[in-house]
Order: C-alpha cells, then structure tokens, then sequence
C-alpha cells in the first residue's frame, strides 16, 4: 500500500509519499481501505517530535477517518466486510489501509459522507462530551466559547445553541469571528478588546454560567467572566500554561472548575457508537452542520501541512488516498 511517512522528525519537508507493507490484521481487528482522513494540530506536534511516538522510523501520523471494511479479524462479529466505518483515534492513519480494533470502530450511517465523518469526529465527539458530561447546557445559559472560530469551537457554538444556550464567542481576527457568528453565536468578541468588560455587559454584569476554556493563559480571566456558582471547563492550553487556582477562591465564589479529556469518555465500542450516533442525528437533522474541508490528496500531505501549520485555514483539511 501507499502511506504518508517520515523518518525524522522536522517540518513539512520531512512528509515522504511511499510503497510500504500492508498492515496485517489481529483476530480482534479489521481492515479499512480509506477514503477520507482528518487531519489535526496534533499530527504537526508529532511530525515536529513534540509528542512521544511509540515504535521505530518510518513513522506514519493521522489517528482520524473514514473508509470501508475490506476484511475482518477471526473474532470480528458485529462489524461485515462492505461496511462503512469511521474512527477517532487508531494511529497510522495516513495510509490507504489502516487497522482498527474493534473496540475503536464507529459505524457510519448512509447519510454522513466520509469526508463529513472525517471533518467532524474528532472536534466534535469533544463538543459532545464537553456539553453532556463536563457541564450541560441549560436553555438561557450564557456560555462563553475560547478559540471559537476552530473546529472544537463551532461544534461548541452549534451544540449550544441547540441546546438554548446564549453564545459569546472569543476569536483572534476579524475574519475567525465572522466564523463564529456564521455557526451561530449571539455576539463575539476579539481577544485583542477589552472583552472580559465586554462580557460582563453582555450578561449585566453577572457573568456567564459556563467557559470552555482551551486557551490556558486565560484561565484567571476566564473565572472573572463567570458568574458566582458558574464553572469553568478548561480542556485545552494552545495559549500556554494557566496560572494555578486558588481554591480558596473556589469557594468564596461557589465556582467550579472541571477538566475532560475524550480518552476518558470514549473507553468501549458502545461508548463510541452512543455518541458518534448523537453528532451523526444531529447533522441529519441539520442541527449541527459542517463546512465542507479543504481537500489534498494524501501524496501532498507536506503542503496540507503547511497550510494547517500557517493558521490561515478555515474549517477542516482533509486528506484523500
């Protein structure tokens, strides 16, 4: 098979289209010839050598997308051969067959495209988690959204606003916030204003029921922007470390702050298929919708790379075998 690979750790430069040997299934696992393939900061980090990669060169980075089982493992029962799958988080992903255990497999319904799947699981499986475990969302609660523009943000928007929330979202540009208004949120503010006033108007002066902060370094502002008795749900640090949080402010203010991390919510198959099949409801309902990707094929992987790496792209990048 074909697979996007690198031998050492560096920029875009270091992304080598080539033939290698075809993975070979577990008695647990099947086969998925790959049609679509998300592509995620993450990826970057690894290729960089931010993030520990397991195993020996050549590498192979993507953990996201959608395809169709080719074959499947001896002990494989609930999953046939034809069908269309999709997973979040098997490794070795930039490739046109890739093993997914079974445990990790998300079936896909006839109505979500792969290249939707792709653009979507991930962020939003996070959305979903965010908004039904971390803290739910009650009709007129004013929720404030960090990076709302990103892909995590807009499903957060989206999700919230079904759900009867209020929405103000954080951008960092003019051009992000139009973003965040076009997947729905009342108001935006830029990080570069005066927004923690901003807000405090907004919600006349009480401050917001709940922040996702995924920013880090905001996370003080973030609590100034929450109402007495509000929570402060912190998944994220693309803007560096937080300050630590005195808990003795936590309970002079009845305030609450909470971590989530997806790992710890997608642990089984039925995990998987209960809240994928929710995300899946809610974009054939129209209730969630995603923004079609920009597309590479998989062989110039590098230039799809650069673009993610340069921050100017809006919306998903995809990649195509």
């Amino acid at each position: 098979m074909k697979a996007l690979i690198f031998e050492e750790f560096g920029g875009p430069d270091v992304l080598k289209y080539q033939e290698i040997s075809d993975p070979i299934i577990k008695e647990n696992e099947i086969l998925v010839r790959m049609k679509a393939i998300g592509l995620n900061f993450a990826d970057i980090y690894r290729r960089k050598g931010n993030y520990h990669l397991a195993g020996k060169p050549p590498y192979i980075l993507g953990y996201e997308g959608a395809g169709v089982v080719e074959s499947v493992g001896a002990s494989v029962s609930n999953i046939s051969v034809g069908d269309r799958v999709a997973f979040a988080d098997v490794p070795y992903a930039n490739a046109e067959l890739v093993a997914v255990p079974i445990e990790k497999v998300i079936p896909l319904p006839d109505e979500i495209t792969y290249e939707a799947a792709s653009s979507i699981l991930l962020q939003g499986l996070t959305a979903q988690y965010l908004t039904k475990d971390s803290y739910q969302i009650k009709s007129g609660d004013y929720v404030l959204v960090h990076a709302a523009a990103g892909g995590v943000g807009q499903n957060l928007i989206q999700i919230g606003k079904h759900l009867g929330g209020k929405v103000i979202g954080l951008t960092s540009t003019l051009e992000k916030s139009k973003a965040a208004y076009e997947a729905g949120a009342d108001y935006v503010c830029l990080y570069e204003e005066d927004w923690l006033e901003k807000v405090k108007e907004i919600t006349n002066r009480q401050g917001v029921d709940v922040v996702y902060e995924s920013v880090g370094s905001t996370l003080a502002a973030s609590f100034n922007a929450t109402r007495i008795g509000g929570t402060v749900v912190f998944y994220g640090m693309s803007g560096g470390d937080p300050t630590p949080v005195d808990p003795r402010m936590l309970m002079d203010t009845s305030k609450t702050l909470t971590g989530g991390d997806l790992w710890n919510v997608l642990t089984s198959f039925e995990e998987r298929k209960i809240r994928s099949k929710q995300l899946f409801d809610w974009m054939i309902a129209g209730k969630l919708k995603v923004k079609t990707p920009t597309k590479f094929d998989l062989i110039d992987g590098a230039e799809a790379h650069r673009l993610l790496e340069s921050r100017k792209s809006l919306g998903k990048i995809i990649l195509v075998p």
